[in-house]
Protein backbone atom coordinates (compact mmCIF):
# COMPACT_ATOMS: atom_id res chain seq x y z
CA UNK A 1 0.00 0.00 0.00
CA UNK A 2 1.31 3.45 -0.96
CA UNK A 3 2.75 5.64 1.78
CA UNK A 4 1.11 8.74 0.31
CA UNK A 5 -2.42 9.75 -0.62
CA UNK A 6 -4.18 12.45 -2.59
CA UNK A 7 -5.64 15.38 -0.65
CA UNK A 8 -7.06 18.85 -1.28
CA UNK A 9 -4.94 21.21 0.82
CA UNK A 10 -5.87 24.82 1.50
CA UNK A 11 -2.65 26.84 1.54
CA UNK A 12 -4.15 30.32 1.65
CA UNK A 13 -7.27 32.24 0.71
CA UNK A 14 -8.36 31.07 -2.78
CA UNK A 15 -5.34 28.76 -2.91
CA UNK A 16 -6.40 25.10 -2.64
CA UNK A 17 -4.13 22.49 -4.24
CA UNK A 18 -4.68 18.79 -4.86
CA UNK A 19 -1.41 17.10 -4.00
CA UNK A 20 0.21 14.01 -2.55
CA UNK A 21 0.58 14.01 1.23
CA UNK A 22 1.68 11.36 3.75
CA UNK A 23 -1.00 8.77 4.42
CA UNK A 24 -2.02 8.80 8.11
CA UNK A 25 -1.04 5.97 10.42
CA UNK A 26 -3.30 4.59 13.12
CA UNK A 27 -2.26 4.88 16.77
CA UNK A 28 -3.68 4.20 20.20
CA UNK A 29 -5.56 7.51 19.97
CA UNK A 30 -6.69 7.27 16.34
CA UNK A 31 -7.09 3.52 16.15
CA UNK A 32 -9.00 3.03 12.89
CA UNK A 33 -7.98 3.76 9.30
CA UNK A 34 -10.91 4.72 7.07
CA UNK A 35 -11.01 4.92 3.28
CA UNK A 36 -12.99 8.10 2.73
CA UNK A 37 -15.77 7.69 0.13
CA UNK A 38 -18.01 10.77 0.38
CA UNK A 39 -17.40 14.22 1.84
CA UNK A 40 -19.94 17.04 1.87
CA UNK A 41 -18.79 20.59 1.16
CA UNK A 42 -19.86 22.68 4.15
CA UNK A 43 -20.26 26.43 4.34
CA UNK A 44 -17.34 26.46 6.78
CA UNK A 45 -15.04 24.91 4.15
CA UNK A 46 -16.05 27.67 1.75
CA UNK A 47 -15.65 30.30 4.47
CA UNK A 48 -12.04 29.23 5.11
CA UNK A 49 -11.43 29.23 1.35
CA UNK A 50 -12.83 32.75 1.02
CA UNK A 51 -11.56 34.35 4.24
CA UNK A 52 -9.07 32.04 5.93
CA UNK A 53 -10.66 32.44 9.36
CA UNK A 54 -13.74 31.43 11.33
CA UNK A 55 -13.92 32.75 14.88
CA UNK A 56 -10.81 31.60 16.75
CA UNK A 57 -9.74 29.24 13.97
CA UNK A 58 -7.29 30.81 11.52
CA UNK A 59 -5.55 29.26 8.55
CA UNK A 60 -1.89 29.72 9.51
CA UNK A 61 -0.56 26.49 7.99
CA UNK A 62 -1.70 24.46 4.94
CA UNK A 63 -4.73 22.44 6.03
CA UNK A 64 -6.90 19.76 4.43
CA UNK A 65 -10.55 20.84 4.47
CA UNK A 66 -13.75 18.75 4.85
CA UNK A 67 -15.57 17.33 7.86
CA UNK A 68 -18.88 15.84 6.60
CA UNK A 69 -17.58 12.37 5.81
CA UNK A 70 -18.30 8.67 5.46
CA UNK A 71 -16.20 5.74 4.31
CA UNK A 72 -15.24 2.15 4.96
CA UNK A 73 -12.81 0.70 7.50
CA UNK A 74 -9.58 -0.67 6.04
CA UNK A 75 -7.52 -1.27 9.18
CA UNK A 76 -8.05 -1.36 12.95
CA UNK A 77 -5.53 -1.46 15.75
CA UNK A 78 -7.66 -3.75 17.93
CA UNK A 79 -10.88 -5.41 16.74
CA UNK A 80 -12.24 -5.31 20.29
CA UNK A 81 -13.22 -1.72 19.40
CA UNK A 82 -16.22 -3.24 17.61
CA UNK A 83 -15.13 -2.38 14.08
CA UNK A 84 -13.39 -4.46 11.45
CA UNK A 85 -12.20 -4.00 7.88
CA UNK A 86 -15.12 -3.65 5.50
CA UNK A 87 -17.44 -1.89 7.94
CA UNK A 88 -19.10 1.18 6.44
CA UNK A 89 -19.08 4.14 8.81
CA UNK A 90 -20.16 7.73 9.30
CA UNK A 91 -17.39 9.83 10.82
CA UNK A 92 -18.28 12.15 13.68
CA UNK A 93 -15.66 14.82 13.01
CA UNK A 94 -14.81 15.97 16.53
CA UNK A 95 -13.31 13.84 19.29
CA UNK A 96 -12.74 15.11 22.80
CA UNK A 97 -10.71 14.46 25.95
CA UNK A 98 -13.44 12.26 27.50
CA UNK A 99 -12.19 13.28 30.97
CA UNK A 100 -13.29 16.87 31.68
CA UNK A 101 -16.50 17.85 33.49
CA UNK A 102 -18.22 18.60 30.18
CA UNK A 103 -17.39 15.25 28.61
CA UNK A 104 -18.41 13.38 31.75
CA UNK A 105 -21.69 15.28 32.02
CA UNK A 106 -22.63 14.59 28.40
CA UNK A 107 -21.77 18.06 27.03
CA UNK A 108 -18.68 16.98 25.14
CA UNK A 109 -19.34 19.52 22.39
CA UNK A 110 -18.00 22.25 24.67
CA UNK A 111 -14.89 20.31 25.71
CA UNK A 112 -11.93 22.68 25.39
CA UNK A 113 -9.69 19.90 24.04
CA UNK A 114 -11.84 18.94 21.05
CA UNK A 115 -9.97 17.85 17.92
CA UNK A 116 -12.19 18.73 14.97
CA UNK A 117 -11.64 17.88 11.31
CA UNK A 118 -10.72 20.85 9.11
CA UNK A 119 -10.50 23.27 12.05
CA UNK A 120 -6.93 24.52 11.42
CA UNK A 121 -4.41 23.15 12.11
CA UNK A 122 -6.29 19.81 12.23
CA UNK A 123 -6.45 18.19 8.79
CA UNK A 124 -9.86 17.26 7.44
CA UNK A 125 -11.42 14.69 5.12
CA UNK A 126 -10.87 16.01 1.58
CA UNK A 127 -8.46 13.12 1.19
CA UNK A 128 -8.34 9.38 0.51
CA UNK A 129 -7.64 8.09 4.02
CA UNK A 130 -8.36 9.22 7.56
CA UNK A 131 -7.15 7.85 10.91
CA UNK A 132 -9.83 8.37 13.57
CA UNK A 133 -10.90 7.10 17.04
CA UNK A 134 -13.25 4.12 16.91
CA UNK A 135 -15.70 5.64 19.41
CA UNK A 136 -16.40 8.49 16.98
CA UNK A 137 -17.13 6.16 14.06
CA UNK A 138 -20.67 4.83 13.60
CA UNK A 139 -21.67 1.84 11.49
CA UNK A 140 -24.01 2.50 8.59
CA UNK A 141 -26.80 0.06 7.75
CA UNK A 142 -26.60 -1.45 4.27
CA UNK A 143 -29.58 0.68 3.24
CA UNK A 144 -27.70 3.94 3.93
CA UNK A 145 -25.38 5.11 1.15
CA UNK A 146 -22.00 6.78 1.63
CA UNK A 147 -23.53 10.09 0.47
CA UNK A 148 -26.24 9.73 3.11
CA UNK A 149 -23.55 8.80 5.63
CA UNK A 150 -21.76 12.06 4.89
CA UNK A 151 -25.02 13.95 5.46
CA UNK A 152 -25.33 12.54 8.99
CA UNK A 153 -23.07 15.39 10.16
CA UNK A 154 -25.30 18.29 9.08
CA UNK A 155 -28.35 16.30 10.16
CA UNK A 156 -26.79 16.04 13.63
CA UNK A 157 -26.70 19.85 13.71
CA UNK A 158 -30.40 19.95 12.85
CA UNK A 159 -31.28 17.38 15.49
CA UNK A 160 -29.32 19.23 18.16
CA UNK A 161 -31.01 22.50 17.11
CA UNK A 162 -34.45 20.92 17.55
CA UNK A 163 -33.49 19.55 20.97
CA UNK A 164 -31.81 22.77 22.14
CA UNK A 165 -34.84 24.70 20.89
CA UNK A 166 -37.12 22.50 23.01
CA UNK A 167 -39.50 21.59 20.19
CA UNK A 168 -42.55 19.76 21.53
CA UNK A 169 -45.44 17.88 19.95
CA UNK A 170 -47.86 20.28 18.33
CA UNK A 171 -45.49 23.23 18.20
CA UNK A 172 -45.49 25.85 15.47
CA UNK A 173 -41.95 26.73 14.40
CA UNK A 174 -40.22 28.97 11.87
CA UNK A 175 -37.05 28.03 10.03
CA UNK A 176 -35.38 31.16 8.66
CA UNK A 177 -33.00 30.11 5.91
CA UNK A 178 -33.47 26.99 3.76
CA UNK A 179 -29.90 25.99 3.09
CA UNK A 180 -28.80 22.43 3.92
CA UNK A 181 -28.83 23.07 7.69
CA UNK A 182 -32.21 24.81 7.54
CA UNK A 183 -33.75 22.00 5.49
CA UNK A 184 -32.43 19.42 7.96
CA UNK A 185 -33.56 21.49 10.96
CA UNK A 186 -37.00 21.52 9.35
CA UNK A 187 -37.04 17.72 9.23
CA UNK A 188 -35.62 17.40 12.74
CA UNK A 189 -38.32 19.71 14.12
CA UNK A 190 -40.94 17.57 12.38
CA UNK A 191 -39.42 14.41 13.88
CA UNK A 192 -39.66 16.06 17.33
CA UNK A 193 -43.38 16.66 16.82
CA UNK A 194 -43.77 20.14 15.34
CA UNK A 195 -47.00 20.22 13.34
CA UNK A 196 -46.72 23.59 11.66
CA UNK A 197 -43.38 24.51 10.09
CA UNK A 198 -42.98 27.87 8.35
CA UNK A 199 -39.87 28.23 6.18
CA UNK A 200 -38.48 31.46 4.75
CA UNK A 201 -35.78 31.86 2.10
CA UNK A 202 -34.85 33.89 -0.97
CA UNK A 203 -34.45 31.02 -3.46
CA UNK A 204 -37.33 29.22 -5.16
CA UNK A 205 -35.47 25.92 -5.47
CA UNK A 206 -34.77 25.73 -1.77
CA UNK A 207 -38.32 26.66 -0.88
CA UNK A 208 -39.52 23.90 -3.19
CA UNK A 209 -37.31 21.43 -1.31
CA UNK A 210 -38.70 22.76 1.98
CA UNK A 211 -42.22 21.91 0.82
CA UNK A 212 -41.00 18.50 -0.29
CA UNK A 213 -39.57 17.91 3.20
CA UNK A 214 -42.77 18.81 5.03
CA UNK A 215 -42.91 22.58 5.46
CA UNK A 216 -46.55 23.58 5.89
CA UNK A 217 -45.93 27.17 4.72
CA UNK A 218 -43.11 28.64 2.62
CA UNK A 219 -42.31 32.33 2.29
CA UNK A 220 -40.31 33.90 -0.52
CA UNK A 221 -38.55 36.65 1.40
CA UNK A 222 -37.63 38.39 -1.86
CA UNK A 223 -41.30 39.11 -2.56
CA UNK A 224 -42.75 40.02 0.83
CA UNK A 225 -41.80 40.99 4.37
CA UNK A 226 -41.22 37.54 5.81
CA UNK A 227 -41.70 38.63 9.43
CA UNK A 228 -45.06 40.21 8.67
CA UNK A 229 -46.10 37.10 6.77
CA UNK A 230 -45.19 34.80 9.67
CA UNK A 231 -47.23 36.94 12.05
CA UNK A 232 -50.19 36.88 9.65
CA UNK A 233 -49.95 33.10 9.31
CA UNK A 234 -49.98 32.70 13.10
CA UNK A 235 -52.79 35.17 13.73
CA UNK A 236 -50.44 37.62 15.40
CA UNK A 237 -49.29 35.09 18.02
CA UNK A 238 -45.91 34.19 16.61
CA UNK A 239 -44.17 30.82 16.61
CA UNK A 240 -43.13 28.71 19.56
CA UNK A 241 -39.57 28.32 18.29
CA UNK A 242 -37.77 30.43 15.68
CA UNK A 243 -34.65 28.85 14.16
CA UNK A 244 -32.12 31.27 12.68
CA UNK A 245 -30.40 29.12 10.05
CA UNK A 246 -29.15 31.71 7.55
CA UNK A 247 -26.23 33.00 9.58
CA UNK A 248 -27.23 36.63 8.94
CA UNK A 249 -28.00 39.52 11.26
CA UNK A 250 -31.33 40.44 9.55
CA UNK A 251 -32.69 36.91 10.07
CA UNK A 252 -31.47 36.96 13.68
CA UNK A 253 -33.44 40.14 14.25
CA UNK A 254 -36.39 38.67 12.36
CA UNK A 255 -36.38 35.59 14.59
CA UNK A 256 -36.94 37.81 17.61
CA UNK A 257 -39.85 39.52 15.84
CA UNK A 258 -41.69 36.34 14.89
CA UNK A 259 -41.34 34.29 18.09
CA UNK A 260 -44.24 34.40 20.56
CA UNK A 261 -43.94 35.92 24.02
CA UNK A 262 -42.07 33.43 26.20
CA UNK A 263 -40.88 31.55 23.12
CA UNK A 264 -37.44 30.40 22.05
CA UNK A 265 -35.04 31.82 19.50
CA UNK A 266 -32.61 29.07 18.57
CA UNK A 267 -29.42 30.30 16.92
CA UNK A 268 -28.08 27.83 14.37
CA UNK A 269 -26.25 29.88 11.73
CA UNK A 270 -23.10 31.90 12.45
CA UNK A 271 -23.21 35.53 11.26
CA UNK A 272 -19.96 37.13 10.16
CA UNK A 273 -20.67 40.01 12.55
CA UNK A 274 -19.71 39.00 16.09
CA UNK A 275 -21.51 41.85 17.92
CA UNK A 276 -24.83 42.40 16.13
CA UNK A 277 -27.49 44.79 17.38
CA UNK A 278 -30.25 42.92 19.21
CA UNK A 279 -33.38 44.21 21.03
CA UNK A 280 -32.23 43.49 24.57
CA UNK A 281 -35.21 45.10 26.34
CA UNK A 282 -37.61 43.17 24.11
CA UNK A 283 -35.84 39.93 25.05
CA UNK A 284 -36.22 40.83 28.73
CA UNK A 285 -39.77 42.19 28.64
CA UNK A 286 -41.12 39.36 26.48
CA UNK A 287 -39.09 36.76 28.41
CA UNK A 288 -37.58 35.24 25.30
CA UNK A 289 -35.10 32.39 25.51
CA UNK A 290 -32.21 32.98 23.11
CA UNK A 291 -30.10 29.85 22.90
CA UNK A 292 -26.72 29.22 21.40
CA UNK A 293 -25.72 26.04 19.64
CA UNK A 294 -22.28 24.55 19.09
CA UNK A 295 -22.21 21.49 16.86
CA UNK A 296 -24.09 18.62 18.58
CA UNK A 297 -24.00 15.95 21.29
CA UNK A 298 -24.83 12.24 20.95
CA UNK A 299 -26.77 12.83 17.74
CA UNK A 300 -25.13 10.39 15.33
CA UNK A 301 -27.00 7.19 16.37
CA UNK A 302 -30.48 8.80 16.20
CA UNK A 303 -29.56 10.59 12.96
CA UNK A 304 -28.53 7.32 11.32
CA UNK A 305 -31.70 5.64 12.56
CA UNK A 306 -33.90 8.43 11.18
CA UNK A 307 -32.24 8.18 7.76
CA UNK A 308 -32.31 4.36 7.71
CA UNK A 309 -36.06 4.36 8.40
CA UNK A 310 -36.80 7.20 5.95
CA UNK A 311 -38.11 9.41 8.75
CA UNK A 312 -35.62 12.00 7.50
CA UNK A 313 -34.50 12.28 3.88
CA UNK A 314 -31.02 13.60 3.21
CA UNK A 315 -30.26 12.25 -0.26
CA UNK A 316 -32.31 14.92 -2.13
CA UNK A 317 -30.03 17.56 -0.61
CA UNK A 318 -27.08 16.21 -2.60
CA UNK A 319 -27.47 18.03 -5.89
CA UNK A 320 -23.93 17.82 -7.27
CA UNK A 321 -21.03 15.32 -7.24
CA UNK A 322 -17.35 16.02 -7.87
CA UNK A 323 -14.04 14.16 -7.87
CA UNK A 324 -11.31 15.12 -5.41
CA UNK A 325 -9.28 16.65 -8.26
CA UNK A 326 -12.08 19.19 -8.72
CA UNK A 327 -12.09 20.35 -5.08
CA UNK A 328 -10.52 23.80 -5.71
CA UNK A 329 -13.19 24.64 -8.30
CA UNK A 330 -15.96 23.28 -6.08
CA UNK A 331 -15.27 25.92 -3.41
CA UNK A 332 -16.11 28.75 -5.80
CA UNK A 333 -18.99 26.75 -7.33
CA UNK A 334 -20.64 26.43 -3.91
CA UNK A 335 -19.78 29.97 -2.80
CA UNK A 336 -21.49 31.41 -5.89
CA UNK A 337 -24.38 28.93 -5.62
CA UNK A 338 -24.02 27.95 -9.24
CA UNK A 339 -26.54 25.70 -10.99
CA UNK A 340 -28.89 25.71 -8.01
CA UNK A 341 -26.44 23.81 -5.81
CA UNK A 342 -27.75 22.84 -2.38
CA UNK A 343 -25.13 20.34 -1.25
CA UNK A 344 -22.06 19.32 -3.23
CA UNK A 345 -20.33 16.05 -2.38
CA UNK A 346 -16.73 15.17 -3.17
CA UNK A 347 -15.78 11.53 -3.76
CA UNK A 348 -12.04 11.03 -3.04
Amino acid sequence: MSETMKAAVLHDVHDMRVEQVPKPEISTERDVLVRVRSVGVCGSDVHFFERGVIGKYRLNTPTIMGHEAAGDVVKVLDESCGLQPGDRVAIEPGYTCRRCEFCKSGRYNVCSDVVFLAAPPVHGAFCEYLAWPSDFLFKLPDSVSFDEGAMIEPLAVGLWAAKRGGVEAGDCVAVLGAGPIGLLTLQAASAEGATRIIVSDLEDGRLELAGHFGATDVIDASESDAADTVMELTGGRGVDVAFECAGAVPTLQMAMRVVRDGGTVQLVGMPAEQHPEIPLYEIINRELDVRGLFRYVNCYPPAISLVATNRVRVEPLVTHHFDLDEAPEVMTFVHERRDGVVKAVISP
